[in-house]
């Protein structure tokens, strides 16, 4: 069972059933700060998430859930690319509609130090914004590396583009820091904490995602997360300061 993004109003509390999602390797999931690649690490990866669920009766409602996620290797070079779609609708009305592509790359120094940038474009239609473009490069220490437990931070400036709906565009300085931190828990199973933070003057725009993961072979797994975002000053049109995202996914790695 999935939840997708719940406002604070609780408007969205919207179930899907028979969610069918293929993902790929949970090692390359994390976006902000994430840990290197392995020695043995293949040079392209791979990974795709797909839900959908439409109810008749009582309730009339659909829900598209889509995520795509490519990486690839090039000497001291990771590369990585991301696309995400969230459509909800109740009642033949819009409730939820998400898009977001990214792009990030990272340069891994000989020890624990490494560079990284990325590039971000976002359109939530109930956020307050039209869209939003950020660009961010910055310093990131790979603080832990063992077996059982990697913890990685980052920090670096930036920019953001906000298109507010009948408003003229603005510009902002951002200062941004993020950490990854990864504990396996045991030979088939991992616990995952990512979180960013993005502060202008204007605002500051968190990120939080949990995940668990349950392997069930080398390929398949299990993977629950929930992830929080919050706006502390969005438009006065955006429906809320806080959205929930709750998922339970099958995972395919290749």
């Amino acid at each position: 069972m999935r939840y997708p993004a719940t406002r604070r109003r609780g408007l969205l509390r919207l179930p899907l059933y028979g969610l069918l999602a293929v993902v790929g390797s949970a090692s390359a999931s994390p976006f902000y700060a994430p840990p290197p690649p392995a020695a043995d690490a293949e040079t392209f990866t791979g990974n795709a998430e797909l839900g959908y669920t439409h109810l008749a009766g009582n309730t009339d409602s659909q829900t598209l859930i889509g995520k795509t996620r490519l990486t690839w290797l090039t000497g001291e070079w990771m590369h990585t690319l991301r696309g995400e779609v969230r459509h909800v609708s109740r009642h033949g009305e819009t409730s939820a509609e998400h898009y977001l592509l990214g792009a990030r790359e990272r340069y891994d120094f000989q020890g624990p130090h490494y560079l990284f940038g990325f590039a971000r474009w976002e359109k939530d239609r109930f956020s307050g914004y039209d869209q939003q473009f950020t660009a961010i490069s910055g310093y990131g220490r790979q603080l832990i590396d063992g077996e059982r437990h990697r913890l990685s931070l980052e920090a670096g400036p930036g920019f953001r583009n906000d298109r507010i709906r009948d408003a003229a565009d603005e510009t902002f300085a951002v200062a941004y820091s993020a950490l990854d931190y990864r504990w396996n828990v045991s030979e088939s199973a991992s616990l995952d904490q990512e979180l960013s933070v993005e502060a202008t003057d204007d605002n500051t725009t968190s990120r939080a995602l949990s995940a668990l993961t349950a392997r069930l072979n080398s390929r398949l797994a299990l993977k629950f997360s929930h992830e929080v975002k919050h706006n502390s000053r969005p438009p006065e049109s955006a429906d809320a300061h806080t959205d929930h995202t709750t998922s339970a996914s099958l995972l395919y790695s290749w």
